[in-house]
């Protein structure tokens, strides 16, 4: 085991009830005026009634900042730092799920920005940490992008449609109030797409070719259990307080760092790779990874099939009549793919309706700026022909 230092000061205010805390969250924030972000939507409006209904009732001055859209855009959070500084604002509250937090991250860290500085130049696209921002609240309604709780942001730009990711310490939410409840009114689609963005931070986190991890390569595994056991249960019974509670906490804890601690940062190539299809076609970021996933499983397994093997036996409860250890991957994989199936969400690029036209321009995305995608501390760094074939096999 690595030695580590483990920080996670967001608070979680987690049940029915947790929005009755936001005004004394607010109070030790000592906040003299908020920006209220949030997408705009419908589905969402009942939350955000619920939110103004707290806000007014303790004279909370606020300014209400919405229209963030998924695979959030780096126009949408610069017009967000002007507002800011329009309106005078010292404090955001992100209502929504992580597109509308990442947004509000983005924000954050370009009201501080240093005269002379440029959020994607300086700090999107070469992954510099961001070292200051206007402090950030969320009140959770998408678990999936586990952003309530980590200190990661992830921006597209609109003009040249790369998604990059920078982050810091002070990015890290004051407080989360994550009610259950307000999951329950998300359309199946959003709910799987949530349930298979969980699952790859935990994939991610996992399959590490560091030694001597097995406290948290058993955590892991014991919080994918849950989701893969919930999410089918959420797809028939969408107002199950349990099951959303479960998944919620999931998403949280899958992507603050306790999981990663002791071991390396994790792979992340899938990652990186989903996120140009995400950003060419606007696909959302949990359906891009339940494609890419099971086809870069196939391109690298072979580069540490023991930590495939043990993946596919300790979460997937694969036989060990399956003898042969590749069979026994090849068939985790099956698995994996097919409760993609039952969650309703593609595994191909093609069934998602994307042909391979705009592969060469994906790969040469993704490899813009860097030698390769993935963080050199997983499985297997990929090239930019390595990207172009984990894209082929995802046809």
């Amino acid at each position: 085991m690595l030695d580590f230092e483990f920080y996670a000061p967001t608070r979680i205010l987690f049940g029915r009830d947790a929005l009755q805390t936001l005004p004394d969250q607010i109070q030790k924030a000592k906040v003299k005026k908020l920006m209220l972000a949030h997408d705009g939507s419908t589905a969402t409006q009942f939350i955000v009634d619920q939110v103004e209904a707290v806000l007014k009732k303790h004279n909370i001055s606020y300014a209400e900042f919405k229209g963030i859209v998924p695979n959030p855009l780096l126009s949408r959070v610069l017009e967000g730092v002007d507002f800011c500084k329009e309106e005078n604002i010292d404090f955001i509250l992100a209502v929504g799920g992580g597109s509308v937090i990442d947004t509000a991250k983005g924000i954050a860290a370009g009201v501080k920005l240093e005269a002379g500085k440029d959020l994607w130049r300086d700090y999107l696209y070469p992954k510099m940490r961001v070292t200051d921002a206007i402090p950030i609240g969320v009140v959770l309604t998408i678990p999936a992008a586990g952003s309530e709780a980590s200190f990661g942001t992830v921006i597209t730009h609109d003009e040249l449609k790369m998604k990059r990711y920078t982050g810091g310490e002070s990015l890290l939410p004051k407080f989360a109030i994550l009610n259950p409840e307000f999951t329950m009114t998300l359309p199946p689609y959003m709910t799987a797409c949530g349930v298979f963005d969980i699952l790859s931070h935990l994939m991610e986190r996992y399959f590490v070719s560091f030694p001597h991890v097995d406290l948290s390569d058993r955590m892991i595994e014991a919080v994918a259990r849950c989701v893969l056991n919930c999410g089918p249960i959420l797809i028939d019974d969408p107002m199950n307080y349990d099951a959303r509670a479960e998944i919620m906490w999931a998403a949280c804890i899958a992507h603050n760092k306790i999981l990663e601690m002791g071991r390396t940062h994790g792979d992340w190539a899938s990652h990186d790779t989903s996120h140009e299809i995400s950003a060419t076609y606007d696909l959302a970021h949990g359906a891009a990874l339940a494609i890419i996933t099971p086809a870069w499983m196939k391109y690298v397994y072979k580069h540490n099939p023991a930590k495939f093997h043990q993946f596919a036996v300790r979460v997937f409860d694969v036989d060990v009549a399956f003898d042969r250890m590749d069979d026994a991957i090849l068939e985790m994989i099956r698995r994996l793919e097919n409760f993609c199936d039952t969650m309703g969400l593609a595994t191909t690029l093609s069934g998602a309706g994307i042909d391979d036209r705009k592969f060469e321009l994906m790969a040469g995305n993704a490899l813009d700026g860097r030698e390769h995608v993935g963080t050199g501390h997983g499985i297997y760094l990929l090239n930019k022909e390595d990207v172009l074939n984990v894209l082929r096999l995802a046809l």
